[in-house]
């Protein structure tokens, strides 16, 4: 293997104009593409400092090579490389949270972006509110050095008011219905409890404008990095690997109108983005969480190997053509067949190895936006949902800690604990389901009372007959 590593270029760099919360491989494999594209149009100071929100890894991977990285494009033909180096630094949140702020405070900086997750936002999502009980909020309550996304965010802002400075952009990039508005209340909330002044500031001053982001970006392993170094020549301990496909639809609202020209890298800058984000969340997410939950199940690693399964595949185009598809409405120009068609496609990519562990993780957190709405709409309006409610049959089963062949699941949820105790061994699949279903930080108690009696049935249908035999009958039944 190659021993050198990647270096930057040696060309002068842009002036930091973008902080970025939760520098994982998401946000290097597309929002840094499109910046370092947005620049290369139209030129500007929109480097970026990354900020690991946890984990110092990303940090120590890439400071070697002066913090630039590799973007692979997997392509069913083949992949292609190119090196990004938009970024100017990547700061670790826990070893250093004053040097985050001081980033955020810098008059030079205009937007603040954030991909930290769904369960980043410590908030209940069942409501869409702030958690006040949430530990890291309890903590950024009283302590003027943060530890969560939003807690950073209101000390930066209460930093630059206290400096007369304007606030920044806040940009959020995570799965979440209306996640701009959402933020928006998060950091409110949190703002007014420290100081109601400041809250007010920010709701008159600030803008937190609404995004869908759309890439599939698998996890790097081992094999990702040999892969590059053999098709480089060089060693980047932290390439980024993504699909050919992208898209971002961004509500054009920056204070001051300062932004990249991200419009010129490809990026949809619109009034609203509702339309494109019910979409996404509905039938992209929705149906990924479904393939991920049910396909562990049935044994499979890949959502490209759990789509060659015609089982499968029939499954999910059922699940958009009659449960997902008469919620959505499509934007202007777009047809919902041949989204999902290409959905299909894009899942059954080769060269993509998503695994449906990773799709799995942080389920509380993600199925009120990806299931939970839909059935909601399907509920009020009686459109029958068996393939959502088998979903979240899928999800109790998974969160129980074993899988059908009896071995453990490595669940990873912010309720892991308390998941697994409300579905313990000795208890029958229908008492797990009715626990599950009671947890109302999850599921909206009307919502939970409607759905209880298919989603008792379905999780019963999941532990005796496994996943791939429950989709066979739900089928079998719907004809």
């Amino acid at each position: 293997m190659p021993v050198n590593r990647l270096t930057r270029a040696d060309t002068p760099r842009p002036k930091t104009g973008i902080v970025h919360l939760g520098l994982g491989a998401f946000f290097r494999g597309f929002g840094c593409v499109y910046t370092a594209d947005a620049m290369t149009a139209s030129g500007g100071d929109w480097g970026i400092v990354g900020v690991s929100m946890r984990s110092p890894t990303v940090h120590d991977a890439l400071a070697p090579q002066g913090w630039a990285y590799t973007s692979v494009m997997l392509a069913p033909e083949g992949a292609k490389v190119r090196m990004i180096d938009v970024l100017n630094d990547v700061l670790i949140a826990p070893e250093n949270p004053d040097a985050v702020l001081a980033a955020m405070a810098d008059a030079d900086v205009k937007i603040v972006s954030l991909t930290v997750t769904e369960k980043g936002y410590c908030h209940n999502p069942a409501t869409g509110f702030l958690n006040p009980n949430h530990p890291d909020i309890i903590h950024d309550l009283s302590h003027p050095s943060p530890v969560s996304a939003p807690g950073f965010l209101v000390r930066a802002l209460q930093m630059r008011r206290e400096a007369g400075l304007a606030p920044f952009t806040v940009l959020t990039c995570d799965n979440l219905p209306e996640n701009g508005k959402l933020v928006r209340g998060i950091v409110l909330d949190l703002a007014r409890r420290i100081d109601p002044t400041l809250a007010d500031w920010i709701a008159d001053q600030a803008t937190f404008p609404a995004t869908m982001v759309d890439r599939i970006t698998p996890a790097t392993t081992d094999d990702d990095i040999a892969l590059v170094a053999r098709l480089t020549g060089y060693h980047d301990a932290a390439p980024v690997m993504h699909e050919p496909f992208s898209q971002w639809a961004i509500e054009d609202n920056f204070i001051g109108g300062a932004r990249p020209d991200w419009a010129a890298a490809g990026a949809e800058m619109v009034a609203d983005v509702t339309l494109h984000e019910n979409m996404k969340l509905r039938m992209l997410n929705g149906t990924h969480s479904a393939l991920a939950y049910l396909g562990y199940l049935g044994g499979y690693e890949t959502i490209s190997a759990v789509i060659e399964d015609a089982v499968y595949a029939g499954f999910v185009s059922q699940l958009w053509a009659k449960e997902i598809a008469p919620c959505v409405r499509a934007p202007q120009g777009v047809s919902l067949d041949a989204y999902a068609s290409a959905l299909v496609d894009r899942y059954a990519n080769p060269a993509i190895k998503h695994r449906t562990w990773q799709i799995a993780m942080d389920g509380s957190q993600k199925l009120p936006q990806r299931i939970l709405g839909t059935l909601a709409y399907n509920m009020a309006r009686n459109i029958p949902s068996p393939r959502l409610c088998l979903t979240i049959a899928a999800w109790i089963r998974y969160v129980s800690g074993t899988d059908e062949m009896g071995q453990p699941i490595d669940v990873r949820d912010p309720m892991t604990e308390r998941l697994r105790d409300v579905t313990a061994a000795g208890l029958t699949p229908s008492a797990k389901a009715a626990a599950v279903l009671a947890m109302t930080e999850i599921f909206p108690a009307e919502l939970a009372v409607q759905i209880a009696p298919m989603v008792i049935s379905a999780t019963e249908q999941i532990w005796k007959s496994g996943a791939r035999r429950a989709i066979v009958e739900i089928a079998g039944n719907q004809l």
